[in-house]
This record gives structure tokens, sequence and C-alpha cells, in this order.
């Protein structure tokens, strides 16, 4: 039996092949795994449950069925920040909170979005202790859809351009965050996404202790999973289909 742990497929209604390439994914790829973690960002944008497109409706009943025989958890990336229960609930997803600690076939193991990390991007930090915020989130959700897809829109246009502005380490995560986090959370593996360089990082803590953090990666032009059993840890991409 195996976990796989995926995120950042960034699903948008013009991106077929993405949302193409996943139900592949889901249709043949779970024949053995007893659980499916998606670390943020399934979607590009998520503007409220009460606005979901339809291809999010029919991904909701796909994951539906297949929370029948296995759990699928959820934690919110920064592009999806605003997904809530009402679709969790549609979707049979249990959602997760920003940081949460597994014991992963014995090896105590934290998992989160990632965006968390990435300490050294002030700016970014600001906005998303003000977006977590139970008010800002209440009053964007009272809002009408067009000024709901607008901020949206703005905020995305924004964020494209100040990361051609910023320089590539203020974009990966700090090395000093992630062992903070380890060393809070006592884990000794971290998973995540949202810097979109899938990878398999090994060090040592103070102590020696090892470590390990894994990357997962987006699904802009290929797929990229991380399956682990008790055994053994592969972080595999496949290309597209034509």
């Amino acid at each position: 039996m195996r976990t796989l742990f995926i995120g950042d497929l960034h699903l948008s209604a013009d991106r077929q092949d993405i949302t193409n390439a996943f139900n592949a994914f889901l249709d043949n790829q779970l024949g053995d795994v007893q659980a499916l973690y998606i670390l943020g960002d399934l979607f590009e944008v998520w503007i409220g449950d009460d606005l979901a497109e339809p291809f999010a409706i029919e991904l909701a009943q796909k994951f539906n069925e297949i929370s029948k025989r296995l759990p699928i958890y959820y934690i919110h990336g920064n592009r999806d920040f605003l997904l809530g229960r009402d679709y969790a609930r549609k979707a049979g997803m249990i959602l997760l909170p920003e940081t949460h600690c597994i014991d992963l076939y014995g090896t105590p193991t934290v998992l989160l979005h990632g965006d968390s990390l990435c300490t050294l991007d002030k700016a970014y930090q600001r906005f998303r202790r003000f977006r977590n915020l139970k008010l800002a989130k209440w009053i964007y959700a009272h809002l009408p859809r067009k000024t709901r897809q607008k901020i949206a829109n703005d905020l995305r246009n924004k964020s494209a351009r100040s990361n051609k502005q910023k320089s590539v380490s203020i974009m990966d995560v700090e090395q000093d965050a992630v062992t903070a986090l380890l060393d809070k959370t006592q884990t000794l593996q971290m998973i995540h996404g949202h810097t979109h360089r899938p990878d398999i990082h090994e060090f040592k803590s103070l102590s020696g202790a090892k470590l390990k953090r894994i990357v997962v990666g987006d699904w802009y032009e290929q797929t990229s999973v991380l399956s682990v059993s008790a055994d053994t840890m592969e972080l595999s991409s496949l290309p597209f289909k034509q």
C-alpha cells in the first residue's frame, strides 16, 4: 500500500490539458493507494464555494466517489485559500490545518503548502497574515461575484509582476524556517509544495539527527507525484500525453 502526495495543479477552465492529466491520474493511479494528500493550489484561483465553476463541480463528484474507498486530505494553498467546507463536503475531502503532522510509515512528518516558509518575502508574508484574518475572509465572501473576480485577477497580476522582480532566493523557502518548524513539530521529515521546485533535500539538525524535506512539483507541463510506502519513497513526473 502507498500514500500519495500532490500539489500545485492550478486547475482552471482554460487548461483542459491539466484537468485531463489529473483525471487520468485519478482513474489509473490509485489502485493500491491508502490515502491521497493534496498540498494546496489544486485550483489556479478560488473565489468562493458558491461560485465554483462547472469543471470544479465535476471534480467534486469524482472526488466524492473516490473518497468512499480512500481518504482525500486537503491543505489550502495560496491560490485557493478560500476553498471552504461546503465544497470539501461535496468532494468528500477532509480539510486539514495549514500545518499537519502525521506518522508516515514510522517517520514523524509535517505537511504544509509551503508558502509560510518563504519568510524572506516580507511583502507576501504581510499579505498572507491579512488574508488569513477571519474578518477579511468574511467580507470577501459577501462581495458580488464580479468584485470577487476582479480582486482575484488583480492579485494574480500583481503577484506575477512582483515575482519577476524578486530574486530566486526570496521566492524559495528559508532554511531557518524549515528547521524551526521541524523542531517545533518534533518531526524528522517535511513534505510541501508551493515553490514548484520538486526535489528531496537531506540534511542534519544541530544535534546530528537526519532530516528530510521533500518538495512536490507543479502540474503546468507534467505530473508530479510523491509516492511513499513502508519501504520506498519516489518523487516522479511524467509529461502530459498529447
